[in-house]
């Protein structure tokens, strides 16, 4: 019987406490086995997924939520008329990205794109770049439904 889920609130997170290292083994190394070839795309929907169960109604909700997570700092640069840019940086990110595996924003990018569709009232896509001189993830958010 598969359980009712609501919407968490993202104070509740503020009670959970955890060190990234363990985070980063089973999402960098053993995820990727399990998921297989489809490991990208899966990780986008389970990012969509992991949005729809958190009450982020403001985009200061949205950029605490990614700090909590252990994500990095979120950082709005701009809006156009059909896209968002925002940029990604933190101690974090710089070891993620020096890190002995692959490293990838997808789930990131999956919960950007579908906490700002909620926030916004719009159907949003997401796609990512990492420049490695920097350390820096940006993050263009499009707006699907123009």
């Amino acid at each position: 019987m598969a359980k009712k889920h609501t919407r968490l609130d993202i104070s509740k997170l503020d009670q959970l406490s955890t060190t990234g290292a363990g985070y980063d083994v089973l999402r960098y190394i053993s995820l990727p086995d399990v998921l297989g070839t489809e490991a990208e795309t899966l990780l986008y929907f389970m990012g969509k997924n992991l949005a729809r169960k958190l009450q982020a109604e403001t985009m200061h909700d949205l950029f605490y939520l990614f700090e909590k997570m252990g994500w990095g700092r979120l950082d709005f640069v701009k809006e156009k008329r059909k896209e968002l840019i925002f940029t990604l940086m933190s101690d974090a990110v710089v070891q993620r990205l020096k890190a002995p595996f692959e490293a990838d924003f997808r789930l990131e990018a999956g919960f950007l794109s579908e906490t700002l569709g909620m926030i916004k009232g719009r159907t949003c896509e997401c796609s990512e770049s990492v420049n490695p001189k920097i350390h820096q993830v940006v993050f263009t958010v499009v707006y699907t439904d123009i």
